[in-house]
This record gives C-alpha cells, structure tokens and sequence, in this order.
C-alpha cells in the first residue's frame, strides 16, 4: 500500500491554515495527510529535516520518503490537486533561489498580512481522519 503524502505546517498561521483547507477542498480523493509543525509528528519530521524545532517559517512535504520545503513543496503539492491548479507545476523551472525567495517573504511577512492564532486550528470531526498527532 501507498503511504499518503504528509503536508505540515505551521498551525497557528491564518495563511498556512487556509492554504491547508484550499487543498483539502482540492485534494477529492484524500491523496495528502496533514499535521502541524507545533505536533509531535511535525516535529519529527522536522528533525529528519535538520531544521531547528523553533523554526515554522516552512511548509514541509513528506512524499515518497523524501522531505521537500518552501516552494518545492508548495509545487509538489499543487501538481496533485485538481485540473487548473495542477498546472502551477511548470513554475518548477524556476530558479529555486528565486521561487524560495518569493517564499521567503511572504513567510516573514504572513502574521502581520494575515494574522495568527492563539492554539492551533482543529479539524472538524469529518476532516480529523486525514490529520495526523
């Protein structure tokens, strides 16, 4: 059997908590799990990663055994969601300096753009199946 792809990301940003609920909108055959950075599991694979446990500035993607980041992951995943957004896949072509850059500021920015949570966001009931601890 197939292990599912793993997204993981930051749990009290309004930015990543969104973007977590717009692929699961756009996930229809469930294809990805889900867990934040602040949880066990996302710790751990944080650790696999050799990124500091203090940093959450990252969307991590676990696929395949392997853990891509920043825009890699964001690409990744998009190029496993429905019809038009699959496309988004081509902008892999761009420089991973420059795509990471984009990246990177809108990480440092996201609070004060989108704002943040007191805890993080809880599934509903009928979405906790594809979240992991």
């Amino acid at each position: 059997m197939k292990e599912h792809p793993i997204i993981l990301f930051d749990g009290v940003c309004n930015l990543c908590n969104g973007a977590v609920q717009f692929v699961i909108e756009r996930d229809k055959n469930q294809r990805f799990r889900f867990a934040s950075l602040q949880s066990k599991t996302g710790q751990e694979y944080q650790q696999k990663a050799g990124l500091s446990l203090d940093r959450i500035d990252t969307i991590l993607l676990v696929e395949n055994g392997k853990i891509y980041q920043k825009s890699t992951a964001a690409l990744r995943i998009a190029r496993h969601l429905n019809a038009l957004w699959s496309i988004m896949y081509i902008f892999i072509i761009v420089p991973v300096f420059i795509r990471d850059g984009i990246y990177d500021f809108i990480a440092k920015n996201r609070y004060r753009w989108f704002g943040k949570q007191d805890s993080c966001w809880m599934p509903t009931p009928d979405l906790k199946s594809l979240f992991l601890d």
